[in-house]
C-alpha cells in the first residue's frame, strides 16, 4: 500500500471513509475483548483470558496513529 502522503484527493476521501469503519470495528473488538476478559476474571479468576485485550492495543494504536495522519493530510488539503 502506498504511504498517504502520496495518494491523491479521491484516495484520500475513500481511505477517510474506510478509516470510519476502522475505528468502529476497533470499538467493538476492543468492547468484546474486555467482555470475554471480564467473564473469565469472574468465573475462573484471572488467567490468559484476562489479559487478552492487551494484546489489541497494540493493533489499534497504529490505527488511531494512521487516522490522525489521514486527518492531518485532508486538512492540508482543504478535503475536509
Amino acid at each position: 500500500m502506498k504511504p498517504l502522503a502520496e495518494l491523491t484527493n479521491e484516495e484520500l476521501l475513500q481511505e477517510a471513509k474506510k478509516m470510519k469503519s476502522t475505528n468502529i470495528y476497533d470499538a467493538a473488538i476492543f468492547g468484546f475483548l474486555i467482555g470475554i476478559s471480564v467473564y473469565s476474571a469472574v468465573k475462573k479468576g484471572f488467567g490468559l483470558l484476562s489479559f487478552l485485550p492487551l494484546i489489541y492495543i497494540p493493533i489499534a494504536a497504529k490505527n488511531r496513529v494512521k487516522h490522525k495522519e489521514l486527518e492531518q493530510l485532508l486538512k492540508e488539503r482543504n478535503l475536509k
